[in-house]
């Protein structure tokens, strides 16, 4: 890209016909990286000395960072952010900062800046976790988190969780991950056992949140499927599914936002089983629609 737009400037001779790229002020391109997204931004620093000069320029970086981005900083050592630039800082946050034990993330959404945020099944309180007639902890790389919390049978289902984060202006979806049946590789290939799959059928799960400031939301729905098709099988089954549960706004990052989640089917007149517990995301309203777009990968 940056030579055909270098020979713009030249002529059959090679001899420069008139102002080129390198002539732009570097002050003049960063006033134009402002309006770029950061992979475009880091694109572009390869055409020459001035565009290389302006990607490093803090003032085009401070816009891409949230205006609460200390916070953020805040949650690792110092050290590990003393003195740089905002390029790098941006480039920091971009990949996951754990928190609360290591619980839960937070990182920059690496084209918009957004703040994402992922909670563990191991943030959670869950009903029965620590007796092995009902939970296991299963070892995944299917999980950011690198492990699952996988039910095996219980009558009373319940999760709850909480997090509290100044989190930046913006809309907000909070979404459950879950995985019915228990997964493993054999031989290299991926395989799914629905041996404790069962009871999801008959009574939907309620999810819900609220936040401290007073926005809720809820849902009800069957995590298995009644009826299967005979050519696909229960498409609910052996895959990753994101139930979303619904939105909130933030106004403003302080004072900070406590959301408070669930998700619950306590009829005890049937068991239920065979389902695993990832996580909890809560990402810009905008960003998962970007992807369900395509946009955004």
């Amino acid at each position: 890209m940056g030579a055909s737009l270098s020979n713009l400037t030249e002529g059959a001779n090679g001899a420069a016909i008139g102002p080129g790229l390198g002539d732009i002020p570097e002050s003049c391109v960063a006033c134009v990286f402002t309006y770029l997204t950061p992979p475009e931004i880091c694109n572009l620093a390869r055409l020459n000395r001035a565009f290389r000069g302006a990607a490093s320029s803090d003032s085009v970086w401070e816009k891409k960072l949230p205006i609460n981005y200390q916070d953020l900083l805040d949650l690792l050592p110092v050290d590990r952010y003393h003195n740089l630039r905002k390029k790098d800082i941006f480039a920091l946050l971009s990949r996951p900062v754990p928190f609360d034990d290591g619980n839960k993330e937070v990182w920059l959404d690496r084209v918009t800046g957004r703040v994402c945020m992922a909670i563990s099944a191991k943030g959670m309180s869950i009903t029965g976790i620590e007796d092995r007639r009902y939970w296991t902890w299963v070892p995944t790389e299917e999980s950011r988190f690198s492990v699952v919390a996988y039910l095996q049978q219980i009558w009373w289902f319940e999760v709850d969780g909480v997090v509290k984060f100044p989190f930046p202006a913006d809309v907000y979806t909070l979404s459950f991950r879950l995985h019915l049946g228990k997964f493993a590789k054999r031989l290299g290939r991926r395989v799914s056992s629905f041996e404790h799959t069962h009871g999801w059928e008959i009574k939907p799960v309620r999810f819900e949140f609220s936040t401290s400031d007073g926005q809720q939301a809820s849902i009800e729905s069957c995590l298995d499927e009644t009826e299967q098709d005979e050519a696909s099988g229960n498409h609910k089954r052996g895959c990753w599914i994101e139930y979303m549960v619904g939105e909130f706004v933030v106004s403003h990052s302080e004072p900070a936002t406590e959301v408070r989640f669930s998700m619950k089917q306590i009829d005890c007149t049937h068991s239920k089983g065979g389902l695993c517990v990832d996580s909890v995301y809560i990402i810009p309203s905008y960003l998962r629609e970007r992807r369900k777009r395509g946009v955004l990968k």
